[in-house]
């Protein structure tokens, strides 16, 4: 099959793209090569984190690579067997000297949907980060990203071992996927259709400390509750302390609608009072919230990928068309064809369609 060529300075320009491809390309079997890796970030090129990813995904399909090392900003990827279920270890902090926080959730999205299609179950462990900013924390995945993912027939579950805070990273989490068994035929994603979130049930979440007081995650939980409160909403924001090799603090939010669930996070940094990272949580959830749109600017973007791979029809509502959004449609357009129509401009609320496939 002809090699596909995609430019990484494209859109947002970050490792979206490597990663997007990696999975693309261990399912399809097209070969991809990936230039101007990251060129948009400060520090271009593979770090730890998207050096793990692309291992990870090799392993998979036991493919050849070319550029694989620290600071590359050129890789080639060619797949030489569908995707393998198994028992696989990926440590983040291997990857460099000195060890890595890099996120294991942005890992993750490289090699989940291959080891759906793998004919069988596979365990994953994974190291490094798993509560870091610009990246899924891991409550994401469990209670938004993978309940979604199993409406179209993706079946996975993740559990947390250790929690790992930037920069020390250190926790560990769980994956494990259950990929079609032999003479259950070929495996199928089911379309979406989520235009219509229903209302609220529940809203939950967490204000967790690591190596620091408790009394700032009750400071971050009673300033969401505070806040949760005056906008009618349920206030069940609980602090905790999480076991780390390192200090850190968030708040993480779970909401549950009807058809659909949502999330919002933020960090705490040296300097920044609880209270503001609860502010912060509380205001990206209400932005979402009151806009009616039915998937967050979170989900939208995740669910490209398996909207690619459906056969079928599919459709949502989103509350903001991201950079990521459109950049992960980008990618996915190259391997399926130009199924996607954007109905709104980035920034603001919009539609996503998915045209089935023809024939």
């Amino acid at each position: 099959m002809s090699m596909i060529v995609l430019d990484g300075s494209y859109g947002e320009g970050g490792g979206q793209i490597l990663r997007s491809a990696l999975a693309l390309s261990a399912i399809t079997g097209r070969p991809v090569r990936v230039e101007n890796i990251r060129a948009r970030r400060p520090n271009p090129g593979l770090q730890a984190q998207h050096l793990s990813a692309v291992k990870a995904a090799a392993a998979l399909c036991r493919a050849q690579v070319q550029g694989a090392a620290l600071g590359s900003t050129a890789l080639t990827f060619i797949p030489q067997s569908p995707p393998a279920p198994g028992a696989y270890t990926v440590d983040v902090g291997a990857a460099r000297a000195g060890g890595s926080a890099g996120s294991v959730t942005l890992i993750l999205q490289a090699i989940l949907l291959p080891l759906a299609y793998a004919s069988g179950s596979s365990r994953i462990t994974l190291r490094g980060g798993t509560h870091v900013p610009w990246s899924p924390p891991f409550h994401y995945v469990r209670d938004v990203l993978l309940p979604t993912l199993s409406r179209m027939g993706l079946h996975a579950e993740v559990h947390l071992e250790r929690w790992g805070w930037y920069p020390a990273g250190g926790g560990e989490i769980h994956l494990y996927v259950h990929g079609p068994l032999e003479g259950e035929g070929l495996y199928r994603l089911k379309p979406l259709t989520l235009t219509e979130r229903g209302p609220l049930r529940r809203l939950w979440g967490w204000a967790a400390v690591s190596n620091l007081p408790l009394e700032i995650a009750k400071r971050m939980a009673g300033r969401a509750n505070r806040l949760l409160r005056e906008a009618g909403l349920p206030d069940e924001v609980e602090a905790i302390l999480a076991e780390s090799p390192g200090p850190g603090a968030g708040i993480f939010l779970i909401a549950e609608y009807a058809n659909i669930r949502a999330g919002a996070s933020a960090y705490g940094k040296k300097g920044l009072p609880a209270e503001r990272v609860a502010e912060e949580a509380v205001s990206g959830f209400l932005a979402f919230h009151r806009s009616g749109a039915a998937v967050d600017p979170h989900l939208a973007d995740q669910l490209i990928l398996p909207l690619a791979l459906s056969p079928g029809a599919s459709r949502f509502t989103t509350s903001c068309i991201t950079a990521h959004l459109l950049t992960s449609i980008w990618v996915a357009c190259h391997f399926v064809g130009d199924r996607f129509e954007v109905i709104g401009e980035e920034g603001g609320p919009g539609e996503v369609r998915v045209r089935p496939v023809e024939g």
